[in-house]
């Protein structure tokens, strides 16, 4: 997108939500990661950033000045210049047209700065309204501060990320990105999209209140646990890369010093795996005959597998195991992930031009509709500080859009 074009308004938008109108409240990751999703799927952003910008713009690495994750963090919104707190008339004035807003500030500052849910109400009561927090707006934790890291190991990810017993003396490692944070905004996107059907299509034509935490997002994805305590006080531990239901799969070392994944979850992938490693005779025996007996010698199994990875470089025993149609993959890191053939040809990994930073890569659309060019869900990339601050405060509050 040109700064001409800024000026002009943004090129138009495609997707099934095209015509939804987002006021993004937001910043760091949560709240601008749900509205990222809702602009990738056509739905207008505006951005309201701070004088200073969304602190995540002093995140990562730069080229000359511009920080390169914001070409993917803002892409697809409006970036729009407000001091909140002496601008309150021109942010009501964005939410009086808004069909949805989103916000990630601490409970309660929202209402501190004359915004709350009440005042957005009785100046728009169509207004879906999705807050996202570290604890959410009630409980005893509500005013607590919190960010994905605590989120994580309040939710009990952290807990599982960790070593076996006795085999670290090392804190359990987060998992290298913010999971709480972009969870918690897939959620949001869920709940306000959920809202604005109830709105639009059952027809109640009033705005909800979606409440949204990283904890409990975290918790979500506890699976079977909450039961599995319940029933006799069970508790889950760390199980490394290996999966305590499922044997043999874990990941194992190779020759150069990389990893791969294999998942010889059932009988006849089993059987296959033994004969690529060149032990036939393992999937022959009575004591490997189930998983439920595999998973009781998952050790000595491991053992054998590893035995073989090790004796090849890690994208020579993937092939290997391919052919044997084994599932498996070599641990990728963002360089492969950005190589990849089947990346590439899907779309996952785009090629764009950033104005600000130049030639550079983007995630591509995770969702996809009848086949659509992925290339078509980046209209422009992450845009400058206050880039459309005059063409929404004056076009489009102006009554030219």
């Amino acid at each position: 997108m040109t700064a001409s074009s800024e000026k002009m308004g943004p090129p138009p938008r495609t997707g099934p939500l095209v015509g939804l109108k987002v006021l993004e409240l937001g910043h760091y990751i949560a709240g601008p990661f749900c509205t990222r999703v809702l602009a990738d799927l056509g739905a207008e952003v505006i951005k309201v950033e701070p004088p200073a910008g969304d602190p995540v713009r002093g995140w990562g690495a730069t080229v000359k000045g511009h920080p390169v994750w914001f070409s993917i963090h803002g892409r697809n919104k409006l970036s729009v210049v407000l001091d909140l707190k002496k601008d309150r008339e021109k942010a009501l004035a964005l939410a009086r047209r808004a069909d949805v807003l989103v916000e990630n500030y601490r409970p309660g500052q929202l209402e501190k700065l004359g915004l709350g849910p009440d005042v957005l109400h009785a100046e728009n009561p169509r207004l879906v309204i999705a807050r996202v927090s570290g604890y959410g707006q009630s409980g005893p934790y509500r005013d607590k501060p919190a960010f994905g890291a605590i989120g994580e190991a309040m939710g009990g990810i952290r807990h599982l990320t960790g070593h076996p017993s006795g085999a670290s003396d090392l804190p359990p490692p987060r998992c290298g990105i913010s999971i709480g944070d972009d969870l918690a905004g897939l959620y949001a996107a869920i709940g306000l999209l959920s809202a604005v059907y109830e709105r639009d299509v059952t027809g109640t034509g009033k705005g909800r209140i979606i409440d949204v935490n990283l904890v409990d997002s975290i918790v979500s994805l506890m699976e079977g646990m909450l039961p599995e305590y319940a029933m006799d006080g069970r508790i889950r531990q760390p199980a490394g890369a290996a999966i305590p239901t499922a044997a043999p799969t874990n990941t194992y070392p190779c020759a150069d010093g990389k990893w791969l994944c294999v998942a010889g979850n059932s009988d006849l992938i089993f059987a296959r795996l033994m004969a690529a490693i060149g032990r036939p005779e393992l999937a022959a025996e009575p004591r490997f005959a189930t998983n439920a007996l595999r998973c009781a010698a998952a050790g000595e199994l491991d053992a054998a597998i590893a035995a073989w990875t090790r004796t090849l470089p890690a994208s020579e025993a993937e092939q290997r195991l391919e052919d044997a149609d084994v599932p498996c993959c070599r641990l990728f890191d963002i360089a492969d992930i950005a190589a990849d053939a089947h990346n590439r040809a899907r779309g996952a990994v785009l090629e764009v031009e950033d104005p600000l930073i130049g030639r550079t890569l983007h995630f591509g659309p995770t969702i996809r509709f009848d086949g659509a060019a992925p290339e078509a869900t980046i209209g422009w990339t992450g845009p400058a500080l206050g880039a459309h601050t005059d063409y929404v405060l004056g076009t489009v509050l102006g009554g030219g859009r």
